[in-house]
């Protein structure tokens, strides 16, 4: 494992290196590195820590979500209110529409399938967006106008309400159909995640204040409280739940809230640990990708996501209706809501793994929907910003 560890940090920093020096998106180096490096290819990896890459992922994940809570400025996403709640739902449920439509046209899918296929493709990937996001709070881009916070908010629950449809649509197919509790479970996971994680966030907001301890000792409290959070939410064996990493992200907001100085602080520590972690989340994301699978699907698919992202943005420009924002920022913010990586590497083999016959399908249009959209909307977002949004 220790080798695995070495050649992942040393190769992934070194090709994303390069490709900030050709002025594109590490990323696209770190998800090659993985490519290359993975099962697939040459297959140097060590079992080990394959076996472990969820866990590694997620780990990632708390680490950058926890430090977009700290940073979010939630008096600009006030502002906005009806657009920020669309964002998390509307364009969602317009690429799974598109998929629906689409599906079996392109590949000759029933419409359950179809709807299993959409809920995979239609969440955007919190670890492409919300780093960039971060970025923008830092450099000062469109938060005046709330724009990379109503990202992140988007970002974040848009994640929650798929996954839910994606359960859904599993059970349907296995038999067991459509629990209206799991359709309840949506709303009520988001509350519950955001009234959970701010009563945490106040509380240690107020346990800080009591007692000082040094920044690296709060970081590795929000750390475990957040893995505990995750087992719990795991866990959990009823058909009520709450959202784990929207419990995380509010942990952040409920300490800025009141302990605004100790925030700006535990945000610049978990910077450094994103160094690190960056790194592995996408060389592993890399890892997971099967580049065989794509030759399966081909033309068909390509047709397939290009129209589906039409209808994302068609959701994503329509959830900016009476905003204020001009044209550049609207644009920016079609553009953000573009990349897809995490949650199709989590949840694209499951329908194979299940054995529905629609599963070999479904995870090859999710291993080319993240090899085109992830490094194509993250160089979108690094290319445009400083053009269309006011600094």
């Amino acid at each position: 494992m220790l080798l695995s560890i070495a050649l992942i940090l040393i190769f992934g920093m070194l090709t994303g290196w390069i490709c900030q020096k050709m002025k594109l998106p590490n990323l696209i180096g770190l998800l090659i590195t993985g490519a290359v490096l993975g099962p697939y290819m040459l297959n140097i990896l060590d079992d080990s820590i394959l076996g472990i890459s969820a866990d590694l992922r997620k780990i990632a994940l708390i680490i950058i979500l926890t430090r977009a809570g700290l940073g979010l400025d939630i008096s600009g996403l006030k502002k906005l209110g009806r657009p920020a709640l669309l964002m998390c739902f509307l364009p969602a449920s317009f690429e799974l529409a598109g998929v629906i439509l689409l599906a079996p046209l392109c590949m000759g899918m029933t419409v359950l399938e179809a709807a299993i296929m959409g809920s995979v493709l239609a969440a955007v990937s919190p670890a492409v967006v919300v780093p960039r996001m971060v970025k923008l709070m830092e450099e000062g881009y469109g938060t005046k106008e709330g724009i990379p916070q109503l990202i992140l908010a988007g970002a974040s629950v848009d994640d929650v309400y798929v996954i839910v449809l994606f359960s859904t649509f599993i059970s349907m197919m296995q038999g067991n159909g459509a629990s209206v509790i799991s359709f309840i479970n949506i709303p009520v996971s988001i509350l519950l995640g955001i009234g959970i994680g701010l009563l945490i966030g106040i509380l240690l907001a107020s346990f800080f204040k009591r007692f000082h301890i040094r920044d690296t000792a709060k970081v590795l409290i929000i750390l475990s409280i957040s893995f505990l959070l995750v087992v719990i939410e795991d866990a959990l064996p009823g058909p009520i739940t709450f959202s784990a990493l929207i419990a995380i992200m509010c942990i952040g907001i409920g300490l800025q809230e009141k302990r605004e100085i100790v925030a700006k602080r535990l945000s610049l520590k978990y910077g450094k640990l994103w160094v690190a972690a960056e790194v592995f989340l996408f060389v592993l994301v890399g890892a997971a990708v099967d580049l065989g699978y794509l030759g399966n699907v081909g033309l068909r698919a390509l047709v397939l996501i290009i129209g589906a992202l039409g209808f994302r943005m068609i959701g994503v420009l329509l959830c900016l209706l009476k905003t204020g924002l001009n044209w550049k920022e609207r644009l920016f913010c079609v553009f953000a809501y573009m990349p897809k990586a995490t949650v199709q590497a989590a949840i694209g083999g499951i329908p194979l793994s299940l054995g529905f016959s629609c599963g070999s399908t479904v995870l090859s249009v999710a291993v080319l929907a993240i090899v085109l959209t992830a490094p194509l909307g993250a160089f979108a977002i690094d290319f445009s910003y400083s053009r269309l949004l006011k600094k």
